[in-house]
């Protein structure tokens, strides 16, 4: 018996749409498990990375174990940017406790929410296949592993922009206000965790123009993102005048440029190869084709952050993590309509794709796994300075940012006299404290026979007059008789010198020791 089934006129006329795709294309409710489910097995994969904890992770630990008086005392200060974060974790903390896995969990959890996002997505703007192939790609690139394991807030802006890109296309599409209200606090929300997300708006701006919208539609859209930006100005003001907390950010250079190059340029192929066939019809149930959102969500952010970077230099990629959701849909497009031109069974291509780059990439997600992966790591060191101090010394940090070690691991510096430091972290509402002047330093350091000294593996010299007093009383009263590097850090054990006199000139020792290279202050809180 053979049942005839009637479809509507317009998809009579996509001849790219059979009976049998109906039947073999991913469902909606069960392709994104795919995607999050990658997400997720990739991000708990070594989630504790080998025991390691890096610095700017470190500033997230010791802010999340204050109470919440003390988190607003900090503010008023320094890193007012991430303090919607920072509270979070204080609330993750407070309900499951302090660990590496709590610290990094939330990370985890929002980026298969995103890889979620971003497959419903692609499915609402060409298919299933799409969205499986975007879900998939997201969840495959290195970035996004490597900031779905660590403890600060770039995954969970990466989640609120992709809700945010959900609700404008339902938005576009189902013009009511709840959509726009909706997309206004996705948009908020992204910006209170980090406030370089409000550059999504420009590219939804292009979108909104090639989308060509009701006049109604475009001034729904100006008053939802303006709510957003208003929401967020007093955080940009408050940040603004801390400033100074930005200002180790590197100008651009050539790898940060060919990096970005390249992206782009994957991305632009992808949109070349997902180019419509002139028998290609928008999928119903949306207005809106698919690079119309995702070239300006990948083009835009990075390539604004980039143009403020050449007059005050702020660019670094996480900032603009989220921008690899546009990639991620580019990715998926390119996939299915590659499938198409080939002949071949999507979901076929699909799995035989992303099995191959998840085998290519292999050696990069086994080295973001290890503690290597990151620029240094706090605990290493703290293991490293139990390991050779005695009770009764001292311990001096060049520059001060790497007391962080010692904040977040107090039990290994027990017995160790912290020589600089004339008020801690949470009396001044610091990240570090606030350490003496160059003469009180110099005296502290005279009184004390052996000192532990924790600074960079390699930097420039030390910048601050601080950081020149604790070299220049080292070179003159102390001799250098061990030293330990291990992950981004060195411990260096020096032992007071006989000399003729203990006033604070050079003494009549003889030739000095080369002076050591000391770090420049990197703020751990970016």
């Amino acid at each position: 018996m053979i049942r005839i089934v009637r479809r509507p006129p317009d998809v009579l006329l996509d001849s790219s749409f059979t009976p049998i795709q109906e039947f073999v294309m991913p469902k909606t409710s069960i392709a994104p498990a795919g995607p999050a489910a990658l997400t997720l097995l990739l991000g708990l994969w070594g989630i504790r990375r080998e025991n390691s904890m890096w610095r700017d992770e470190a500033a997230t630990w010791q802010v999340a174990h204050r109470t919440v008086p003390e988190i607003w005392h900090m503010l008023d200060r320094i890193d007012v940017v991430h303090g919607l974060y920072y509270l979070f974790m204080h609330g993750v903390f407070a309900v499951f406790g302090d660990s590496l896995l709590a610290l990094r969990l939330p990370s985890v959890l929002a980026m298969a929410g995103a890889a979620t996002l971003i497959t419903l997505l692609g499915s609402r703007l060409a298919d299933g296949y799409t969205g499986l192939a975007a879900g998939l790609a997201f969840a495959l690139i290195p970035a996004v592993q490597q900031y779905a394991q660590e403890g600060r807030p770039y995954a969970l802006v990466a989640a609120c922009v992709a809700l945010a890109c959900r609700l404008l296309v339902e938005a576009i599409d189902s013009p009511g206000a709840g959509h726009w209200v909706a997309y206004s606090m996705a948009v908020l929300a992204g910006a209170l965790l980090n406030w370089f997300s409000l550059l999504v708006l420009f590219a939804h701006a292009v979108t909104i123009a090639l989308a060509r919208p009701s006049r109604g539609t475009v001034l729904r859209w100006a008053v939802g993102s303006s709510g957003a930006v208003l929401g967020t100005l007093p955080l940009v003001m408050a940040s603004k005048a801390q400033s100074g907390q930005v200002a180790w950010i590197p100008p651009i250079n050539q790898s940060t440029l060919l990096g970005l190059l390249l992206t782009l340029l994957a991305g632009a192929l992808c949109a070349w190869l997902a180019r419509p066939r002139r028998d290609h019809r928008t999928p119903r149930g949306t207005r809106l084709p698919l690079t119309a959102l995702a070239l300006p969500l990948l083009v835009l952010p990075p390539l604004l952050l980039l143009a403020v970077s050449l007059a005050h230099p702020v660019y670094l990629s996480r900032y603009v993590l989220f921008s690899y959701l546009g990639l991620a849909l580019l990715i998926g497009a390119a996939l299915r309509a590659l499938a198409d031109r080939l002949r071949m069974p999507p979901r076929r291509l699909i799995v035989a794709v992303m099995a191959l780059a998840l085998l290519g990439l292999l050696p990069v997600e086994l080295s973001l796994h290890n503690a290597a992966s990151r620029v240094d790591d706090v605990l290493s060191t703290a293991k490293m300075v139990a390991a050779v101090h005695e009770t009764g010394d001292g311990v001096l940090y060049i520059p001060a940012a790497r007391r962080d070690t010692a904040l977040v691991s107090p039990a290994e510096f027990t017995g160790i006299q912290d020589l600089a430091l004339v008020r801690g972290p949470l009396e001044s509402g610091t990240l570090n404290g606030v350490e003496g002047t160059p003469k009180q330093i110099a005296d502290a350091m005279l009184a004390i026979h052996r000192i532990v000294v924790v600074s960079d593996e390699s930097a420039p010299s030390a910048p601050t007059i601080r950081d020149r007093a604790k070299q220049r009383v080292l070179q003159a009263y102390f001799v250098r008789c061990s030293e330990t590097e291990e992950h981004g850090r060195r411990v260096t054990v020096y032992q007071r010198r006989r000399t003729r006199h203990d006033g604070f000139g050079q003494p009549d020792v003889g030739p000095s020791l080369p002076e050591k290279r000391v770090p420049a202050p990197l703020d751990p809180s970016n």
